[in-house]
């Protein structure tokens, strides 16, 4: 699948994706690339806007989505 990643500002992502039909949000990190899966588009939005990306992953993505190394 092919989806268009956003650079974004962060010490620990590099950059994020999102497919909305499918609910997927891509995020690679300094140290692999990651999919996780039933995410909503609200939580996307929330993790482009929040001030500190590492903060809002550790609290609201990490451990509450199905997701897998790619």
């Amino acid at each position: 699948m092919v989806m268009n990643m956003v650079s974004v500002t962060s010490s620990k992502l590099t950059h994020v994706g999102f497919d909305s039909s499918a609910m997927i949000l891509r995020i690679e990190f300094k140290d692999g690339v990651f999919e996780y899966y039933g995410v909503p588009e609200r939580v996307y939005n929330e993790l482009m806007e929040a001030d500190s990306k590492g903060i809002y992953f550790k609290r609201y993505i990490k451990d509450r989505f199905r997701f897998v190394r790619v």
